[in-house]
């Protein structure tokens, strides 16, 4: 299938010759959605501004939907809604005023059936006379992706789309966004929260000093770069971890009463069997066990520590 939008060597130099991107090359497939993480800096919104045809490339090509963004930047900006991080909006306008001006800008005709229901979806509709300087910053969040999404656009970015938003209101914004997704919408987010993109996406990409240095699907990355570790609750507790055990490299946690044994899952030999006998040999019992996986958060720091 052709990806809706494909990235091809793309590098951002700016004018004080600090360079934000370095030669990029990514793939967005229809109707998914992709999760892009990075620290403060790595090329995050710059990536985004250069797709949705804000910021002018150094060199390289986008397409989207098979159209280039320069040449064809009317075609392809019409099929882009983009949230931004910052909240920028007439706050005089009513909220009804505001999202109906946005789909104007796009040369679509007036629609009010289209408007009501993306301000119910968002739970804007018993809002939509009022001013906009008088909505809470949550409210003023939804009105950012109602605005976004008001010319019917096939592409949908968001720029940190929860940012200071509540954990309510967070989880509101997901459900949204995966009804979105359901009805053709391909979506692309960045974020700081790693809890958000293992919720969501279904790909995630790793930037970090304007490189993209890992995509994958987000299973399949958490399969293979994910460990996995065992904690064994001791019968009674210890004051440190016998010499016997030393090749297993056990910690000890919680005042001596439980050892935790980190494993690759993917590895030929994950050395439990050998570690109970160990355990045994030692003296040691324990009266429970049980498993836990590697989070996408711990994969993303130590990827990123890597690069430094």
């Amino acid at each position: 299938m052709t990806p809706v939008i494909s990235v091809a060597h793309l590098s951002k130099t700016y004018a004080s010759g600090f360079q934000a991107l370095k030669d990029i090359n990514l793939e967005i497939r229809h109707g998914e959605i992709f999760a892009l993480l990075g620290p403060n800096g790595a090329g995050k919104t710059t990536l985004i501004g250069i797709i949705c045809g804000i910021v002018n490339p150094s060199s390289g090509s986008i397409a989207v939907d098979g159209h280039d963004v320069i040449a064809d930047y009317r075609v392809t900006r019409s099929l882009i809604g983009l949230v931004p991080q910052e909240l920028a909006t007439d706050i005089f306008s009513s909220v009804w005023g505001t999202v109906s001006f946005s789909r104007g800008l796009f040369g679509k005709p007036a629609h009010p059936a289209y408007i009501q229901k993306v301000l119910q979806d968002l739970s804007l509709w018993d809002k939509k006379d009022h001013r906009i300087a008088t909505l809470s910053g949550g409210m003023k969040r939804r009105l950012m992706i109602a605005k976004a999404l008001a010319h019917e656009p096939r592409i949908l970015f968001l720029d940190e789309p929860t940012a200071g938003v509540d954990v309510e209101l967070r989880k509101d914004m997901w459900e949204m966004v995966r009804a979105l997704r359901a009805s053709g919408v391909t979506i692309i987010l960045t974020t700081h929260y790693i809890e958000e993109a293992e919720q969501m996406a279904d790909r995630v990409g790793v930037i970090h000093k304007g490189e993209l240095i890992l995509v994958e699907n987000k299973a399949e990355l958490m399969r293979k770069l994910g460990q996995k570790q065992l904690t064994l609750e001791l019968r009674e507790p210890i004051a440190a971890v016998p010499p016997a055990l030393a090749r297993h490299r056990l910690v000890l946690v919680d005042g001596g009463s439980k050892l935790v044994y980190t494993y690759d899952t993917q590895a030929e030999h994950i050395g439990i069997t050998g570690l109970i006998d160990d355990l045994h040999l030692a003296g040691l019992r324990f009266k429970d066990l049980f498993t836990t996986e590697r989070s996408l958060e711990e994969i993303f720091v130590g990827l990123v520590t890597e690069r430094r």
